[in-house]
């Protein structure tokens, strides 16, 4: 399992709605393109897809929304054939508002290929625990200068 938490200095609610604009995360998950398949991706049976790499060459990671409580917690079953398990993200606001939120992104994988692709992912894993975590503070720069610009209007 892989979990990474991160502060956002924004409050939960505008932290959720950036989130799940599924469309959007793209801009701060690299070589990723994310679009909403079945539904409007905001509910319990949504189905999502993204497709991460360049050109063809890639994989598509397919996804059922299975848990939905904003603006808290969604959580996801992935359903492809390359990447399977659950996943999801869960948001704490701090104690002072002032301090933000807390976001922890988790992925529980099936890893396809038995022990010899496990082996190859544990050899891998602090990699795509470092890509993971440059997503999240990339996503939370764009979520505060947001949260920053709308604040004096």
């Amino acid at each position: 399992m892989v979990s990474i938490s991160v502060r956002v200095r924004a409050e939960p609610e505008q932290v959720w709605a950036a989130l799940t604009d599924w469309e959007s995360q793209g801009t701060w998950i690299a070589a990723t393109t994310v679009r909403t398949v079945e539904g409007d991706g905001r509910g319990v049976g949504a189905r999502i897809e993204a497709f991460t790499g360049f050109g063809r060459l890639g994989f598509l990671d397919t996804m059922v929304v299975t848990e939905w409580l904003p603006p808290r917690r969604c959580a996801v079953r992935h359903t492809g054939a390359v990447v399977r398990g659950t996943g999801g993200f869960e948001l704490v606001p701090a104690a002072d508002p002032a301090d933000g939120t807390t976001l922890t992104w988790y992925e529980d994988l099936d890893i396809p290929g038995g022990r010899p692709a496990a082996h190859a992912f544990a050899l891998l894993r602090p990699a795509v625990e470092y890509g993971v975590l440059r997503s999240l503070h990339r996503f939370a720069a764009l979520v505060e200068h947001r949260a920053g610009s709308t604040a004096g209007d």
